[in-house]
């Protein structure tokens, strides 16, 4: 009878942690850029899962567990990511977000891929999908993937024979120059004048003045947000009048609001807009309004989206399993009427990257406006 009750008492116990297990909190860990250069992508992309992480748990969480999501600052420095990636490692996440800024990703990545751990990241730079990491997803456009869109719209709409380019000196600038010269090239559109200029820049006034001086058609400029609002307000100093086109960034709202009237006029193609004619889309937008008071930007839109493809991921797995999560990440295709948080349909590819829907922005009166609405590259 003693075994028998001993027997019984073992088994509640395992039945008990089991249970308990069971209801533990997800550990998902964030490295981004709350403070330092990056400051402004990284803390709308960490906002962005924040609001994720609050609809997912409220609408039970995943796998019937809630997620627990912590954000550490990179201060944006590769090294400082690289640690940080480390210690989530430590910390047993199955999935890490971020960061933000290439530079960082190319080191920090290392790290879960030698963990084996899933890492959706808000990067662009085609050089991180391009090392054969299974482990690493983006949440945004590879710069191979978008800049053939912008070179056709600048071959096509602004009829440009030849342009500038303005880019900053770092591993995004440097890979964004390199894929849209190459775009450019395809559709027979020159290069005339390619301007670094160094991440921080404060006076653009010498690259601008490089720029007149190159008697381009149109500039093109891919810097990070706060170079980008200087170098658009020196453009309008300088009386500079040809077209201005640009990525994401060039259009993003802190850009439009730093560098006011300058900012009129610019053209971008952007991956993700809170300006989408697109119900869903809009309806995040509010929610994002009310959480934080300001307008989502696209790196916001990448972190939100990014934990949300990542709960269809689990679901599909049917486990917290990061090894079988990565496999199924892979060729997956996520529908936004089966789950509305990813915004739009996106496929991803057997390296990583992602195809969507996307769009051609100008900006009116100080906010961007969509003019052009690009359909995906496979359907």
């Amino acid at each position: 009878m003693k075994n028998t009750w001993r027997c019984l008492t073992a088994s509640v116990a395992i039945a008990g942690a089991q249970a308990m297990a069971f209801a533990q909190p997800i550990p998902i860990f964030g490295l981004v850029e709350l403070s330092g250069s990056g400051a402004t992508a990284g803390t709308n992309f960490d906002n962005g899962v924040k609001l994720a992480v609050k609809e997912i748990n409220s609408a039970g969480g995943v796998l019937s567990r809630q997620l627990q999501y912590n954000s550490w600052d990179t201060q944006t420095q590769p090294g400082v990511a690289k640690a940080l990636a480390s210690k989530a490692v430590d910390q047993g996440a199955p999935l890490v977000l971020g960061p933000v800024f290439s530079g960082s990703i190319l080191v920090s990545m290392n790290e879960t891929r030698r963990a084996e751990i899933p890492n959706i990241i808000g990067g662009e730079a085609g050089q991180i999908t391009q090392q054969g990491n299974p482990y690493v997803f983006r949440a945004s456009f590879t710069q191979t993937a978008a800049m053939p869109k912008v070179a056709s719209y600048i071959a096509k709409s602004v009829k440009a024979k030849n342009i500038a380019v303005i880019y900053v000196n770092n591993d995004f600038g440097k890979g964004g120059v390199d894929a849209v010269t190459k775009a450019l090239e395809s559709v027979n559109v020159k290069v005339t004048t390619s301007i670094s200029t160094e991440p921080g820049q404060l006076d653009f006034s010498s690259a601008v003045l490089k720029v007149k001086q190159s008697q381009a058609d149109a500039l093109f400029i891919y810097t990070n947000e706060e170079e980008s609002a200087r170098a658009l307000k020196e453009l309008r100093k300088q009386g500079y009048d040809k077209p201005v086109i640009g990525e994401s960034t060039l259009a993003n709202d802190k850009v439009i609001e730093l560098a006011g009237e300058a900012a009129n006029g610019v053209i971008a193609h952007v991956g993700l807009t809170p300006d989408a004619p697109n119900p869903t889309v809009q309806a995040f937008t509010k929610r994002y309004q009310t959480e934080y008071k300001i307008k989502p930007d696209h790196n916001a839109m990448k972190g939100y989206t990014a934990m949300h493809a990542a709960k269809a991921i689990f679901d599909k797995v049917g486990k917290i399993d990061p090894k079988a999560f990565a496999t199924a990440m892979h060729s997956a295709s996520i529908s936004a009427k089966d789950y509305p948080g990813v915004l739009f349909d996106v496929r991803y590819d057997t390296k990583g990257d992602l195809d969507r829907e996307s769009f051609i922005v100008k900006v009116v009166d100080g906010r961007a406006q969509v003019i052009e609405t690009l359909k995906p590259a496979v359907r």
